[in-house]
């Protein structure tokens, strides 16, 4: 598992492995990650189905609740295939803009 940790966002990737070792790997190290934003970079993966981002929605709800973004990056599954709760966004950057957009709404307390 890589950690790419750019001010208070930490990029998560992971080459060569599978999506439960993945996740199980996500969970064990969370406590590193707990007061960053966290962006999942997903695009090792060549195999992803809303199903399969689903896995994330847990560890993501956790995250959401203690006022930190959570999203994930791949163009396999399209945000309009999974719940609100969850974000999935195309690129790196998306998910950058992501973060600064809920940063901005939660100052605003909106």
């Amino acid at each position: 598992m890589i950690f790419d940790k750019e001010g208070t966002t930490t990029i998560v990737f992971q080459e060569n492995i599978s999506l439960s070792k993945f996740l199980m790997n996500l969970n064990n190290a969370y406590e590193r990650l707990v007061h960053d934003h966290i962006i999942i970079n997903l695009f090792s993966f060549d195999a992803l189905n809303a199903n399969d981002v689903l896995e994330f929605l847990e560890l993501s709800n956790k995250h959401r609740a203690s006022k930190k973004s959570f999203v994930l990056v791949t163009e396999k599954v399209s945000y309009d295939e999974v719940p609100d709760e969850i974000c999935v966004v195309p690129t790196i950057q998306e998910a950058k803009d992501i973060i600064e957009m809920e940063e901005i709404e939660r100052d605003l307390d909106i």
